[in-house]
């Protein structure tokens, strides 16, 4: 069979409500036809979930000193990077970032912190930021607190958050290799708390850290496993004084055909283009939006800029679609 027939006939599967498997989702990845897997990806995210691109700004509420070894990361304590390190930001300048964030177009604000897991005394400012988010703004609030515990999940979720991420960055059979003071498991178990608390769940990971094409898949297909509501895909940015610093590019198509595939196996997700996409797609960031992707991150990230929303927003509509 023809890579288009076979494209088409695994797009046929999906639209009719089944599954692609981990063989077929490497023969996808595979392909050289990248236009007809974007094209067939595109198919399936229209069917699914419209034409509506889902926006949202983020504000790192918390930056740096975190105790965690993740080789990826900016903030932790294992590496000298240079990150602006800052304690919890006061509620009124996360309101006033929400605001902003609001009126720049964007649906809905994060709140992003470098914790394992917060000390109760932040943790109960952070619930007293919340509510003034929602009731001074007015904007949907999702969070990113680390490791949960259930009381916890289920506070949030009474205080109306209305989404939780936590990512589970790499494949289990690579995680290892970016990080050694958590498991795998850990993450997976604070993703399973947050649902069975009744929050929504955001959970991603990161392209472009070494793993193979497989691994690729195999992280998709562990977080297609937990229903997630939103899945944010990230492109590493290499940043001095980490273990990933000097690591290559990621080619653009080849995000682009890790982004089709993962809508293939999860086609009725909120698939988000978040950190890194201004660096490695170019150009490409429309294609990718036509090739499975139907939401993204605007206006920086934790430790890096980013699009500014207006740009953003002028971006999706010219390709014919609408942001939320």
């Amino acid at each position: 069979m023809s890579d288009s027939a076979f494209i088409a006939s695994c797009m046929d599967k999906v639209l009719a409500g089944g599954r692609i498997t981990m063989d077929e989702a490497e023969r996808l990845l595979a392909t050289d036809d990248i236009m007809a897997l974007a094209d067939s990806a595109n198919t399936i995210t229209r069917k699914f979930n419209g034409d509506v691109v889902d926006v949202e700004a983020l504000i790192n509420a918390k930056s740096g000193r975190c105790p965690e070894d993740c080789s990826f990361c900016a903030q932790s304590t294992f590496y000298e990077t240079g990150v602006n390190k800052y304690p919890l930001l006061p509620a009124e300048q996360i309101v006033e970032n929400a605001r902003m964030a609001k009126e720049g177009g964007a649906t809905s604000f994060c709140l992003v912190c470098a914790y394992r897991s917060p000390p109760e005394k932040d943790f109960e400012q952070i619930c007293d930021t919340i509510t003034a988010v929602k009731k001074e703004v007015g904007t949907e609030v999702n969070v990113s607190l680390g490791f949960m515990t259930p009381e916890r999940a289920r506070r949030l979720k009474v205080l109306g958050v209305k989404r939780y991420n936590h990512n589970l960055e790499a494949a289990e059979s690579y995680f290892q290799k970016i990080c050694t003071t958590h498991d795998f498991s850990d993450r997976m178990n604070t993703a399973r708390i947050v649902k069975e608390a009744g929050l929504e769940l955001c959970c991603g990971g990161i392209l472009g850290m070494g793993e193979t094409e497989r691994q690729r898949i195999e992280l998709a297909f562990s977080i297609a496993s937990l229903s997630p509501d939103e899945v944010p895909m990230n492109i590493l940015i290499s940043r001095e004084g980490t273990p990933m610093e000097g690591m290559g590019t990621i080619d653009p198509m080849d995000a682009i055909k890790a982004i089709a595939v993962w809508r293939f196996i999860m086609p009725k997700t909120i698939l988000k283009i978040a950190g890194g996409r201004e660096v490695h797609l170019k150009d490409k960031e429309r294609l990718a939006l036509k090739a499975g992707a139907n939401g993204i991150i605007t206006g920086g990230y934790l430790t890096t800029g980013g699009n500014q929303p207006n740009k953003d927003i002028a971006m999706i509509k010219e390709i014919g679609l609408k942001a939320k």
